[in-house]
C-alpha cells in the first residue's frame, strides 16, 4: 500500500535515549539489523552518533533469517550484550514472539519499534501504531475506491509515536523502570 509512511528507522536515536533510562549503566549497546533492508545503514548511522554523544559503544548484529535471529541471539549472550536495539525492519516485525522469547531466555533489555513486541514479552518498544497505520491504510484504499487518484493523494505521515512498557519483563530482568519513564508511556502492560 503506498501513501502511508511509518517513520520507523528515523526513531532510533529516541530509541537509544529511552533504553538507557532502563538500562543507565550499559557501556555497550548491541543493535540488531537485517543488513538486506535498505533503511538500515541509515538507522546504525543515525544510532552510532547517538551512541557516541552519549559515551556509549555499538555493536552492530546482522540477521535476515529465522535461523540467524537465533544465531544473533547466541552471539548477544556470548558478548554478555547489556541492552539491545531491534532495528526498524519488516521481516522482524513478523517475528515479535520469536524476538521476546529469545530476549527473556538471554536475559537482554531490549527496546523494539512496535507494541506488538512488548505485548509478546519484550521490555519496551517505541514508534508508530501499526494500528493506526493500517487503519490509515484502510481510509486511503477507501478514498481512492471511491474514485480519488493515488497520484492525488497526499503522503500521511504519523504525528504521533506510541511508548509502551512491559513491567512483568523489566521485573524478570531485575529492572526497575524510573518513575518519570512509566508516567510518559502510552501504555503499561503489567
Amino acid at each position: 500500500m503506498t501513501g502511508v509512511h511509518l517513520i520507523t528507522s528515523p526513531l532510533g536515536q529516541k530509541r537509544l535515549e529511552l533504553i538507557l533510562e532502563l538500562v543507565p549503566k550499559a557501556r555497550t549497546i548491541s543493535m540488531l539489523v537485517n543488513p538486506t533492508f535498505p533503511n538500515t545503514e541509515m538507522e546504525v548511522r543515525d544510532v552510532q552518533a547517538a551512541a557516541i554523544a552519549n559515551g556509549r559503544e555499538l555493536r552492530t548484529f546482522n540477521a535476515s533469517t529465522v535461523a540467524e535471529i537465533d544465531e544473533a541471539f547466541a552471539a548477544l549472550a556470548d558478548q554478555h550484550a547489556e541492552a539491545l536495539i531491534v532495528a526498524s525492519d519488516p521481516f522482524f516485525s513478523t517475528r515479535p514472539d520469536q524476538f521476546a522469547a529469545l530476549a527473556a531466555r538471554h536475559g537482554i533489555p531490549g527496546i523494539y519499534p512496535f507494541r506488538e513486541f512488548v505485548a509478546a514479552g519484550g521490555l519496551i518498544s517505541y514508534g508508530t501504531s501499526l494500528a493506526g497505520a493500517y487503519r490509515e491504510m484502510g481510509r486511503y484504499a477507501g478514498r481512492i475506491l471511491k474514485g480519488e487518484k493515488p497520484a492525488d493523494l497526499p503522503v500521511i505521515q504519523p504525528t504521533t509515536f506510541e511508548m509502551v512498557i512491559n513491567l512483568k519483563t523489566a521485573k524478570a530482568l531485575g529492572l526497575g523502570v524510573p518513575p518519570m519513564l512509566h508516567a510518559r508511556a502510552d501504555e503499561v502492560i503489567e
